[in-house]
């Protein structure tokens, strides 16, 4: 004959439960009641009749059942009414019909079938609170730096680990062209959304964000913060090239200088981590002529023509400054653009050369409007700005095709030689 299978401990059981992270006592022992009261209601049809009390320190549980007492053989619902003899013999000697008699559950003496289904039902809700709980605590860290370990690397995305084990999503489109990451290495990153769908959290952590580069900013620099220099705008293009505009609280502090460090102390660190992107840092004024002539450095503008209504800026330079303006494949302008928040059109200052000139938009009619662009992205504003540019500074700085650049020039000649 097999022996007898012991019902499992109840506070060997349940003890685990009282030291979860991220869950309070509180919340434990309403969830834990809550567990009980379902399990009870499908053994017994209800448990309105049921008191539960709960024992967190210890990890165990009383449960009392109040019946109403009944005559003996009237009994019709032995979950809601007990007889007046056995009410009376169970420990209740003064008890009279129709009063109400409290008697003690031992749960443990369902058996195991009954305290494995209160298991289950207990680490589902609980796992239900566990992630509410992350999904709250990294809700409030968005935009925080981060750490993780690279746990696994797949085509579209890597899985990070944090220190408490929570998991952190690092796509693609968020790393730096460049980033290649093994296992085991520790990777930093800012947390860019949390959301959590179907009661799932889902970390998702970022690179390439601008905020990344402010949060590794503030990690090198201290006067930043101590609330002594103050980022104001940042513009990158990850992993190629970054602008960033910082101003001081304080007179006597450089606020560039004490953002690159000595010798570029502070700034390599950062240039390394973002797998050798360019930083530009520079002061920030709030008067935007000026801001726009510092964020197209190193290139030294003419002058400047501004429309602060709809955020335009017309700028002139000498012709050999236009390329140092404009950057290889027109970073430069770009960048100063997206810091600045003005459009910001690059014009050579050739006025002997404009007189008799023809500005690119009059030949709409024979040339593309996105090929016209590109030019203009150049700072070739007229038909002779790109008559006087080298054939090969147009394919390559306009990034286009030979035949388009041989078929612009020529139309643009053409005009010429009819005048």
């Amino acid at each position: 004959m097999a022996k007898k299978e012991e019902a499992p401990n109840m506070v060997e059981r349940f003890a685990e439960f009282k030291e979860l992270k991220n869950i309070d006592k509180a919340t434990m022992v309403s969830v834990l009641e809550e567990s009980f009261r379902n399990v009870l209601a499908k053994m017994f049809g209800t448990d309105e009749n049921l008191d539960v009390i709960m024992n967190p320190d210890k990890g165990d549980v009383q449960i009392f059942q109040n019946l109403e007492v009944v005559p003996d053989g009237e009994v019709t619902n032995p979950n809601l009414q007990i007889s007046l003899s056995d009410a009376r013999a169970d420990e209740d000697p003064d008890v009279e019909i129709g009063e109400e008699h409290t008697k003690e559950i031992f749960f443990a003496d369902f058996g195991r079938r009954a305290i494995l289904n209160l298991r289950q039902t207990l680490q589902s809700k609980i796992l239900d609170l566990q992630k509410e709980a992350i999904y709250a605590k990294f809700k409030e860290m968005e935009g925080e730096l981060v750490s993780g370990e690279v746990y696994q690397t797949w085509s579209r995305e890597t899985l990070l680990m944090d220190d408490e084990k929570n998991e952190l999503l690092l796509p693609k489109n968020q790393s730096i062209p460049g980033d290649f990451f093994r296992k085991g290495e520790t990777v930093l990153a800012v947390i860019h959304n949390v959301d959590n769908k179907n009661n799932n959290p889902k970390i998702t952590v970022s690179r390439t964000s601008d905020t990344f580069l402010r949060r590794l900013f503030e990690r090198e620099v201290p006067e930043i913060i101590d609330g002594l220099i103050n980022i104001k705008a940042v513009a990158r293009i990850p992993g190629e090239r970054a602008k960033i505009a910082v101003e001081s609280f304080d007179d006597r502090i450089d606020p560039v200088g004490a953002c690159v460090g000595v010798k570029g102390s502070r700034i390599h660190g950062i240039v390394r981590e973002l797998r050798n992107e360019n930083i530009d840092v520079i002061n920030y004024t709030s008067n935007p002529s000026l801001f726009i002539q510092r964020a197209l450095s190193p290139a030294k503008i003419s002058s400047i023509h501004l429309d602060e209504e709809d955020k335009k800026a017309e700028v002139f330079l000498r012709p050999e400054e236009v390329s140092l303006a404009i950057g290889k494949g027109g970073m430069n302008i770009k960048l100063a653009s997206m810091l600045t928040g003005y459009t910001i059109d690059v014009y050579r200052d050739t006025p002997d050369q404009v007189d008799e000139d023809i500005y690119l938009d009059e030949f709409k009619d024979e040339i593309d409007g996105w090929v016209i662009d590109a030019l203009k992205n150049m700072g070739c504003i007229t038909a002779k700005n790109v008559l006087n540019t080298p054939r090969q500074a147009l394919i390559d700085q306009a990034d286009l095709e030979e035949d388009t650049v041989d078929n612009v020039i020529a139309i643009l000649k053409a005009e010429f030689e009819e005048e």
